[in-house]
């Protein structure tokens, strides 16, 4: 009788458990929508079919929102704002957490002795510029993490998020900036592939919009995880259509038909001087 009584227990600390995360967790979208224009341009992105893998919740945190996926148990897309800067400085490094909220026990020491970096998709130095300390700190929720080799995340990824705030967003009135990861086609062939519970990215994509210019103008990349980090920039340039074919999913929802073509649809790097960036070496190599 005992241990019957045990697990009814048990699956009772459970299910009150689950229902305090889920009710915590809509509040939290509630809130969300209050910030979505702070964050976000032509709408939050989507996903073009529901799939188990394409679904996912929105979390809000300041300065950035996460599409977080329960399945891969990462982000699926990353969603933020900036703007050139003055003052370059920012607070001290904070230390990695944990976030309640992916209801699954992502820790911060999860990644050690894998071979990956905790990579940022919500870039420290970024959004610590411009939008403060306390959104500094939430870059460093293992939420806003993914598997990241080291070459790619301390070299390359490093170099077009540096070229994002010192050549591009000068350049503009603001840049809406969208990250994430991208997966193998097939599901089942990356299901065992993670790092502790998280799923490893076969890639990552970054799309950069200008949104104030006379004619928004779009930047977006693919990078895989096998990079040396010494390559071009403009390597990896590829076509929003692409990442929305490679990722499933919905950016910019809200673009009328005619700008959704000519923004989505090609690869223009007219106004962007993204040849003066190319080829430069990171700050930290």
């Amino acid at each position: 009788m005992a241990k019957p009584l045990r697990f009814r227990r048990y699956g009772r600390r459970l299910g009150i458990t689950l229902l305090f995360a889920v009710a915590i967790t809509g509040l939290w979208q509630y809130q969300e929508r209050q910030y979505r224009d702070d964050y976000t341009w032509m709408g939050v992105p989507g996903w073009d079919e529901l799939t188990p893998t394409s679904v996912h919740r929105v979390l809000r945190n300041d300065g950035y929102l996460v599409g977080w996926s329960d399945v891969r148990i990462g982000a699926l897309w990353v969603s933020y704002q900036v703007h050139a800067v003055r003052d370059r400085r920012i607070g001290s490094r904070p230390g990695f957490t944990r976030d309640w909220r992916t209801l699954w026990p992502i820790a911060p020491d999860s990644y050690f002795g894998s071979g990956y970096d905790r990579g940022h998709l919500a870039p420290n130095y970024a959004i610590a510029a411009v939008h403060g300390r306390d959104a500094q700190v939430d870059t460093f929720r293992m939420s806003n993490m993914l598997p990241q080799k080291p070459a790619l995340n301390r070299q390359l990824w490093q170099r077009l998020e540096e070229a994002i705030m010192d050549h591009f967003a000068p350049r503009f009135t603001r840049l809406q900036i969208v990250t994430g990861p991208v997966y193998p086609p097939s599901f089942m062939e990356n299901v065992f592939n993670r790092v502790g519970l998280v799923e490893v990215p076969a890639a990552f994509y970054k799309i950069i919009v200008a949104p104030d210019a006379a004619d928004p103008k779009a930047l977006a990349f693919i990078m895989p995880q096998n990079v040396k980090g010494n390559e071009p920039l403009d390597d990896y340039l590829v076509s929003i259509d692409e990442i929305e074919a490679r990722t499933g999913l919905d950016f910019f929802p809200d673009l009328p038909v005619d700008m959704e073509d000519r923004l989505e649809g090609q690869t223009r790097t007219e106004g962007w001087a993204l040849d003066a960036v190319a080829n430069k070496p990171g700050r930290f190599q």
